[in-house]
């Protein structure tokens, strides 16, 4: 008698109607939170775009409000975090689109795709979390030694 090992269980596994009540719902939820992310992400472009183009006129008024050359700086900033902002929401959306398209047409390629950009979306956002970490610890060292530096003054 040949025994299966767990893994091999999950080759028919099926969605039932209660999964795809639930996954549609998801499916739902994560396109409305996909196109609030695109629309902060062309607010985070047009921010950005405002800083580079009218912070530099600031700058040249001679305004201490603008550091790091009146704006252009802030401005390439925000354009690289909206660069970064781009691909979260981006999986995010595909996850929901191809997600609907399976649920609605039975279309396995299209659930292995959903899960596979849901995959991409939580790797990416627990990369920043690490990155993001690590940048807070090192800023915590940075103040650290800048402390002790400027307390033996």
């Amino acid at each position: 008698m040949e025994t299966k090992s767990p893994f091999e269980q999950f080759d028919e596994l099926k969605i039932d109607n209660a999964s795809k009540t639930f996954l549609l719902e998801a499916a739902k939820w994560t396109s409305f939170l996909a196109i609030l992310g695109y629309i902060g992400l062309a607010f985070m472009v047009l921010g950005a775009l405002f800083f580079i183009f009218f912070g530099a006129t600031v700058g040249a008024m001679g305004s201490s409000m603008m550091p790091f050359g009146g704006g252009m700086m802030i401005g390439i900033i925000y354009l690289l975090f909206a660069v970064f902002y781009y691909f979260p929401i981006s999986y995010l959306y595909r996850f929901s689109s191809n997600m609907r398209n399976a649920l609605t047409a039975n279309n396995q390629a299209s659930l292995t795709k959903a899960f596979e950009f849901l995959k991409s979306h939580y790797k990416f956002m627990g990369i920043l979390i690490i990155v993001m970490i690590a940048f807070y610890i090192l800023a915590m060292v940075f103040v650290m030694v800048a402390a002790m530096g400027s307390a033996t003054m």
